[in-house]
């Protein structure tokens, strides 16, 4: 069993605390999220996980523990997003010059294969239309390729209530995801620009868009084989979107709980 924490809110920033106590009991117990009353209990002894998954913006309230995680024998990488776009989408975020600082502590403790880097989800507005994506995507590459070794990108998707969210504040959420061709061209210069920056990359839940960037898999079963020598063979989550290819995963987190106030946010 992989271990998802989580999809649903950021545990590493927000509940590294909590996290620890569930891994020390061996347990979490995890409500249902769409039946909140319903609850289950998580097992997360050593022997029932063969992997953790950490998905962040902010990873430094977890990394006081990482020596504890090593010692208890998980194996884990992280996924961290970091998008540079303005305040006013995500007023809580860390800011690039702390962001830059803790990829670099993190790389330099568990080492750059395992961290991966999200763009994610591109937006396009009058704030942060192609230009904006193609100048910040080159940035944001040369500076986190020494860091990290891949990343993965994706388009926002329209969840009724982060649409209802950014049109009560004004924002044209319509055509925020962009067409197929300003998506299309966005993608051939993101791959470029890996490329030339030595990074991998991906897409999430996008399907074939264009050869120039594969499908991908956040939490990827290939990966953690490479990685912990471990042998697990792929089965796509039932649980998840038609167009994600995320290795099944159990998700420890909960919606509502993550304080970074992203303005198009479908977990908040």
């Amino acid at each position: 069993m992989i271990i998802s924490a989580s999809r649903r809110g950021d545990i590493p920033a927000f509940h590294s605390a909590w996290f620890m106590d569930c891994l020390r009991r061996g347990e979490a117990v995890v409500a249902n999220p769409f039946r909140p009353k319903q609850t289950r209990v998580v097992d997360l002894r050593r022997d029932a996980v063969a992997a953790l998954v950490f998905w962040t913006r902010d990873p430094r309230p977890l990394m006081k523990h990482l020596d504890e995680i090593d010692d208890r024998g998980y194996p884990y990488y992280f996924l961290i997003t970091l998008t540079g776009y303005p305040r006013f989408l995500e007023p809580g975020s860390p800011g690039l010059a702390p962001a830059l600082s803790f990829f670099a502590a993190l790389a330099a403790r568990i080492g750059r294969k395992r961290i991966v880097w999200r763009y994610d989800p591109v937006i396009f507005s009058n704030a942060t239309g192609c230009d904006f994506h193609r100048d910040n995507f080159l940035k944001l590459a040369g500076l986190l390729a020494p860091f990290a070794f891949r990343v993965i990108i994706s388009f926002i998707d329209p969840y009724p209530k982060a649409l209802r969210r950014m049109q009560r504040a004004g924002f044209p959420a319509g055509p925020a995801a962009g067409t197929p061709e300003q998506q299309l061209e966005l993608l051939g210069g993101f791959a470029a620009i890996a490329d030339r920056s030595g990074l991998e990359i991906q897409s999430c839940a996008e399907g074939a868009l264009t050869a120039s960037v594969a499908p991908g898999k956040c939490i990827d079963e290939k990966l953690l084989n490479e990685l912990f020598g471990l042998n697990l063979a792929y089965r796509k989550d039932p649980s998840q979107r038609k167009l994600c290819f995320c290795q099944e995963s159990v998700d420890i987190g909960s919606y509502g709980t993550c304080r970074h106030g992203c303005l198009y946010c479908y977990a908040r």
